[in-house]
């Protein structure tokens, strides 16, 4: 049996798993399986942010801040 291939998954000291990631484009496919699609509106603020060189963290803010209401 041959061992799967790691892609992005992080591990602790200990070997436990902490996440994996996906790239933009497969995370598009995966969407778009479940009907979900980017507004040309979100696109343009993803390269907007690709532009400036947001953090994940900045990222998250920015889409917070866009979304809050009052």
């Amino acid at each position: 049996m041959r061992a799967r291939k790691d892609h992005g998954s992080k591990k602790t000291a200990k070997g436990k798993r902490v996440g994996t990631r996906i790239g933009r484009q497969a995370f598009a496919a995966i969407s778009a399986v479940e009907g979900i699609r980017l507004s040309s509106e979100m696109k343009q603020r993803a390269a907007e942010f690709d532009r400036r060189g947001l953090t994940t963290a900045e990222r998250v803010r920015a889409i917070i801040a866009i979304h809050r209401k009052g």
